[in-house]
């Protein structure tokens, strides 16, 4: 009895020590796994407090965009002008936005990079690339809508939109990016285009909201999962899908959350164990300097965009672990290398108390807002005070009913 008591005052003051820096989700073992991406019990607590001073602005801002999102769509791979090389429209295709015709040759081919500039040509509706992006901010609004409305008329839509895109004979797209991210006159795709399907952790949570009052009937919500277990075992099997996961950069990182958040969703949970164990060694020890420099990004012509953007997905993977109880937030390498010593060596630049020296062709004070909302994010889901001070609103108001600070 003695023992046992001594055990749990020394727990008790392990506890209290960490607190700045340990997840409450990881510190309770009945970690919430309603929804496979996000915490369920945030999005219940705006959702109660949607009228609030708090959340109020960014209520009526969701609700805005949804309406208009009513008006638009559906979408599928079978509107853009370009047949891919498999001669089917059902395969998604897109070109990479950083190459651009070599004006030495007379025909531009092969296409040049130049990292970092984004040719016009590979946004246009000849590719997929720009409907992709709609579809999946569509569809993720109205769910969302729905959710915090209640308004039927939202999970429709949305539903709709699932439908077109993943399901539908006729507008269907094929579980592959074989053709994401080519270059003319060098390949027709690319493992790198992998990367323009980050937001398909998005499409996860619109399912599951849609699901949680049975506003999705059963047919389709199986249909959908045997579309992302297609699309799953190409990421894993595939030539491009490898090589995606075989990069040393914010590729490997985004790519890993891609498989996570579909594993979850397919309710296999120790296969997205693994693969978050393996992203201690894999990717926190490779991107990650022990003094929070992430080298792969800051070689690039946008490197606090990058060095950001690469942060985030570390984060978002952070938290993934804490579905599975994997502690990716707290992890530190032999080396030191550690996702907070990369928030630590941002931190000065977020708060302004540094000038940004790598460099950054795209506008810095940009960059630096959204550096601002990473750390609002990393402070909410990590209660993390400091870090959401650094990035949130004098007036405590939310910019977002998914991340905030109370």
């Amino acid at each position: 009895m003695i023992s046992n008591t001594i055990k749990i005052g020394v727990v008790y003051l392990f506890v209290c020590i960490t607190t700045t820096i340990k997840t409450t989700a990881q510190i309770n073992k009945n970690i919430d796994k309603t929804l496979s991406v996000l915490d369920y019990n945030k999005l219940l607590y705006a959702k109660e407090h949607k009228n609030s001073m708090q959340f109020s602005a960014a209520y009526q801002n969701l609700i805005s965009d949804a309406d208009k999102a009513l008006q638009e769509g559906p979408f599928s791979v079978m509107e853009k002008t370009q047949t891919p090389p498999s001669g089917s429209k059902h395969d998604y295709i897109s070109i990479g936005p950083y190459w651009w015709p070599d004006p030495t040759k007379p025909d531009g081919l092969p296409w040049i990079r130049r990292d970092g500039e984004i040719n016009p040509l590979t946004r246009e509706g000849s590719t997929d690339y720009e409907i992709k992006n709609k579809m999946f901010h569509n569809t993720q609004t109205l769910a969302m809508a729905y959710f915090f409305s209640d308004n039927k008329q939202y999970a429709t839509k949305a539903i709709e939109l699932l439908k077109v895109w993943f399901l539908n004979e006729d507008t269907k797209m094929n579980p592959n990016l074989d053709f994401a991210q080519g270059i003319p006159g060098k390949n027709t795709g690319r493992g790198i285009g992998i990367i323009e399907f980050a937001g398909i952790s998005n499409m996860i949570t619109a399912i599951e909201i849609l699901e949680l009052n049975n506003k999705m009937d059963v047919k389709t919500s199986k249909e959908l999962r045997l579309w992302f277990s297609e699309y799953l075992n190409w990421l894993q099997t595939s030539e491009n899908g490898v090589f995606e996961k075989n990069t040393k950069n914010n590729h490997a990182t985004h790519y890993d959350i891609q498989i996570v958040s579909i594993l979850l969703f397919l309710n296999k949970e120790n296969e997205a164990k693994e693969v978050l164990e393996a992203a201690k060694t894999l990717r926190i020890v490779t991107q990650i300097q022990p003094n929070g420099e992430q080298l792969h990004e800051l070689a690039r012509t946008k490197a606090l965009s990058y060095s950001t953007m690469n942060l985030e997905g570390f984060t978002k993977l952070a938290f993934l672990g804490t579905k599975v109880h994997v502690d990716l937030w707290n992890y530190e390498a032999e080396n030191g290398a550690s996702i907070i010593k990369a928030y630590e060596f941002l931190k000065p630049y977020a708060e302004g108390k540094k000038e940004w020296n790598f460099k950054q062709i795209a506008s810095v004070s940009k960059a630096q807002h959204k550096l601002k909302e990473l750390f609002v994010k990393a402070g909410s889901q990590f209660n993390i005070e400091a870090y959401c001070k650094i990035g949130s609103k004098e007036d405590n108001k939310a910019s977002s009913l998914l991340y905030y600070c109370n």
